[in-house]
């Protein structure tokens, strides 16, 4: 017959306790409450609008914002339609899609070149192409509208005759402003990747092509993603250059479309909010689709094992 055995527990030793008194700390706890405000204080204008698209402009007006009803379908209807968001979010995915594809890739380019070759221009030419995210872009308004006012385009391209008032310019202004970030990001990414993977391609006869295409660029995917993401929400949402350099309102992409959404003697910020919210959904929807591959192409690297 065999005898129970008694397991006993060893007790908690200094270092677990000093732990559980570390997680009690009231560093920790201000941490967390100042983490936790701070979300809100961040999600509070985003769920303010949220709330206001769904009420009724008049309701609004009788009771105040501070009350609770009226709420209606009705403002992303009119804001849809009064907007004509149909036609301007096809403009925003003529100028967002093929800015974002040719960033990446000529991004991709000179970050390669960069981290892979040893020249003495090579610091050179990064800080050239970045140099363009440290001039104020208000500070070539002028001269650029001018340029843009100078150079002819055939009509199949622009039906303006110039790059003025026309998509190329918008794709391009943003092309030129983007550039330099994305490459500044691949090229360090570039560098980590193993030079004995480069020699052995050399090896076995791979160009300079086949180790761009079939050797960095797929190992570059987590980062192009990441890259991807931001760049589609800031061409996507940008509003300056394409209010300077559009002239034609059905040229407009959606950012500047939500004016049409302004009465000449007051605004409906119901039907407003209801425009935003709309706005926001595509880029809501990119981030989602790449966030597996987003959150990769910033944490790698991050830990070393």
């Amino acid at each position: 017959m065999s005898s129970a055995t008694t397991v006993t527990r060893p007790p908690a030793t200094g270092a677990a306790t000093a732990k559980a008194r570390r997680r009690l700390s009231p560093a920790r706890v201000a941490l967390y409450v100042f983490v936790t405000l701070t979300a809100l204080a961040w999600l509070f204008p985003v769920v303010w609008a949220l709330l206001n698209s769904f009420r009724d402009y008049n309701y609004v007006s009788a009771h105040g914002y501070v009350s609770f009803g009226g709420f209606t379908l009705q403002n992303y209807v009119h804001a849809w339609q009064q907007g004509d968001f149909t036609r301007h979010f096809l403009n925003s995915l003529i100028i967002t899609v093929p800015a974002v594809l040719l960033t990446l890739f000529l991004a991709s380019c000179v970050a390669f070149v960069v981290a892979r070759y040893s020249f003495r221009f090579n610091l050179v030419l990064l800080g050239l192409f970045t140099a363009a995210n440290l001039l104020p872009q208000q500070a070539l308004l002028i001269p650029l509208f001018r340029a843009y006012r100078s150079i002819p385009l055939p009509l199949w391209m622009s039906d303006s005759g110039q790059l003025l008032d026309s998509y190329w310019g918008l794709i391009l202004v943003n092309v030129a402003f983007q550039t330099g970030f994305c490459a500044f990001v691949l090229s360090n990414y570039m560098k980590a990747l193993p030079h004995e993977m480069y020699e052995a391609a050399r090896v076995d006869g791979a160009g300079v092509g086949t180790q761009f295409f079939r050797i960095t660029l797929p190992l570059c995917r987590p980062a192009l993603a990441a890259l991807a993401t931001l760049q589609v929400t800031w061409i996507y949402n940008e509003f300056f250059w394409a209010t300077v350099l559009m002239q034609s309102g059905s040229k407009f992409p959606i950012t500047s479309s939500l004016n049409n959404l302004r009465g000449q003697f007051f605004t409906d910020y119901n039907l407003l909010s209801a425009g935003s919210i709309l706005v926001a959904i595509p880029v809501l929807v990119v981030f989602f689709l790449l966030q597996k591959q987003f959150v990769a192409g910033l944490t790698l690297g991050s830990t070393k094992g």
